[in-house]
């Protein structure tokens, strides 16, 4: 059920899944935050149809990386649900950021957005996930996984990047780049990483085609209530809830046009979210887009969970997106600290 004939060879190390684990709706597969944009240029039809795929939520990979001693936008293992079990092949120090799973090296507990190192030949198991629902696995140096226009995240339903274009299996050697075991101020290398409690409040700026809803529809957009269906993947999130109205003579159509992630489309008179794998143009009107600094909010929510939207600026979103960089990058500076400073 595995190979590495896709691979550039098992190099300084590996890890292996030896427990797949896996259930239907459990994702287990290689992202990083390099979108595949720099290649618009060369064919405009082959860029119609290809997304950009990359992590569902971005701050757990940065966080996770920046624990692991790593770039913020390496490649992780994102992992929804339930969690594999994995065995380590050589040394390397790792991090786990993103929902509360339970995760043990070699049969001792492990804290969430915190850094370890595993010796060769240890057993990570990651468990279920308790609270939020993804995370994202971070290993010194990175996978050892082909650049496919400059990214190595996974495009499972084009069958390409990541691993051999597929999610993770039992049996799969995972090789890595230049690990280290050991990292500056190992002890100290943690972080916080907020979940959602309750109703999530998801921020969002009106539009583009909000002036095809009337009044009321966007008051019922705002003011109530959804809740996320069963149809929620990474290609977008299917909500239930109150109808929203469209505008008097307004079929819900629109010229096609692009879709980024977050983008609010109503197909049907309920919001579809669409997500890191959603499709690249649209033809459904867009009452609203999700704030980028909420996306990982959403990316943590699970069919079931209850949201509401609140309306917000583009300058507002802009600055709330700047701090929380700046958030990121303090705690990169952090880490890079000697060990006598911290």
């Amino acid at each position: 059920r595995y190979g590495l004939n896709a691979l550039r060879g098992v190099g300084a190390g590996a890890v292996r899944a030896i427990v797949e684990g896996r259930r239907d709706g459990d994702y287990r597969d290689l992202y990083d935050y390099v979108e595949r944009v720099d290649y618009e240029a060369l064919n405009k039809r082959v860029v119609e149809s290809l997304i950009k795929a990359g992590a569902m939520d971005s701050l757990a990979l940065h966080t996770a990386n920046l624990l692991a001693g790593n770039d913020m936008g390496e490649a992780c293992l994102e992992i929804t649900g339930l969690g594999p079990t994995l065995r380590f092949e050589t040394p390397v120090a790792f991090a786990l950021s993103g929902g509360e799973f339970a995760p043990t090296l070699d049969g001792k507990p492990l804290e969430m957005d915190r850094a370890y190192s595993a010796p060769k030949g240890s057993v990570l198991q990651v468990g279920a996930c308790k609270k939020g629902f993804r995370c994202y696995l971070a290993v010194n140096g990175g996978f050892d996984v082909p650049l496919v226009m400059n990214s190595r995240s996974t495009y499972l339903k084009g069958a390409f990047g990541g691993f051999q274009g597929r999610a993770i299996q039992k049996g799969d050697t995972l090789p890595l780049r230049e690990p280290q075991f050991w990292l500056n101020a190992m002890d100290k290398r943690s972080a916080s990483y907020p979940l959602p409690e309750g109703v999530s409040v998801i921020h969002v700026i009106m539009g583009p085609q909000d002036d095809c809803f009337s009044p009321r529809g966007k008051r019922t957009f705002l003011q109530k209530e959804y809740t996320l269906g069963q149809s929620c993947d990474r290609m977008g999130y299917r909500l239930e809830g109150p109808a929203i109205e469209r505008s008097e003579g307004f079929n819900g159509n629109i010229l096609s046009d692009g879709v980024a992630m977050g983008s609010v489309q109503v197909p049907d008179g309920t919001p579809l979210i669409m997500m890191a794998d959603r499709q690249t143009t649209g033809g459904y009107g867009k009452i609203a887009t999700v704030a980028s600094f909420d996306l990982p909010v959403l990316a943590q929510c699970r069919p079931g969970d209850k949201i509401t939207f609140t309306a917000v600026t583009v300058e507002a979103a802009h600055q709330e997106m700047a701090r929380r960089r700046r958030a990121l990058f303090a705690l990169r500076d952090a880490l890079e600290m000697p060990p006598g400073l911290w």
